[in-house]
């Protein structure tokens, strides 16, 4: 019996490990090969070893394009924290029979593909949308607004796109917080700002540095966003990687694009690590 157990525990870490070499390191592997190469008119690319391709990134049309990129995925990030953390805390606070509910709500977007629910966005935020539609029936506005094509429209879908990202992880920070915790701080004298500032936010820093890399990262890429709600007028990291790729037919730049946004986003993760264990080192000196 217990042989028969380890050689399934074998079998299944050798699918995993097959899985991930297959699917996820081979297919990195190929795009960095690709970075170093050089472009081809006909095959697409050449293999001449070149470093032009990581040097052309320093352009100030790219710098400038990964600035606003950045700009755009963090105050996408802040709105997101400031909706989700108050949303996620009450979700927290709730009878135990409504959590499950309340979190079933916040998944169920998951179940539809987010370029779809873009396309549902447009018909919301449109000039002749919903949105417009409901104020002008209740006179607050006298013509419709223009949202759509807009650094405005974009933030509001990488918002509507990924805030769950963020209400998961605060959640599940705030829900296994310790009560005892807040009830020292009351008979300490605290009132519920200070507990907020000086208990309650430290130890949900996890949860909330990990949402926010979870919506910052994913939001540097979102392409179709900016295409369909902004008009290709507030282009991100992902935009730029989408024409090399598959308009300009300059893959060894797209595949350089691609990994020196990967690499933030490995030294982002690098980041949440350490900020985690410096917290939890010093929840543990204070315990």
């Amino acid at each position: 019996m217990t042989t028969n157990r380890v050689s399934l525990e074998k079998v299944i870490v050798f699918l995993i490990v097959s899985w991930l070499m297959l699917f996820v390191f081979l297919p990195n592997l190929m795009i960095i090969g690709t970075s170093f190469f050089t472009r081809h008119e006909s095959n697409l690319i050449e293999f001449t070893f070149t470093l032009s391709n990581y040097i052309r990134l320093a352009d100030p049309l790219y710098l400038k394009v990964l600035m606003h990129s950045f700009y755009m995925a963090t105050i996408a990030t802040l709105l997101c924290l400031i909706i989700g953390y108050p949303f996620a805390y009450i979700i927290a606070r709730m009878p135990v029979n409504w959590r499950p509910i309340m979190l079933f709500l916040v998944i169920v977007p998951f179940w539809t593909n987010s370029l779809i629910r873009t396309y549902g966005l447009k018909i919301v935020i449109g000039t002749q949308g919903i949105f417009n539609k409901s104020l002008l029936y209740l006179d607050i506005i006298d013509k419709p607004l223009r949202i759509m094509y807009t650094e405005t429209a974009v933030m509001i879908g990488l918002v509507y796109i990924l805030l769950p990202f963020m209400i998961l992880p605060l959640y599940s920070a705030i829900e296994k917080l310790d009560n005892t915790y807040l009830e020292a701080a009351k008979d300490l004298g605290a009132n519920k700002f200070q507990t907020f500032i000086r208990v309650i936010l430290p130890l949900t820093m996890p949860g909330i540095i990990g949402g926010c890399l979870l919506v910052l990262l994913p939001a540097l890429g979102m392409f179709y966003v900016s295409d369909l709600l902004g008009g290709a007028k507030n282009l991100l990291v992902g935009n730029v990687i989408k024409s090399q790729v598959l308009n300009a037919r300059d893959w060894p730049f797209g595949a350089a694009t691609s990994i020196s946004l990967t690499v933030v986003m490995a030294v982002l993760l690098y980041a949440y690590y350490k900020a985690g264990r410096m917290l939890n080192r010093k929840v543990e000196l204070e315990s």
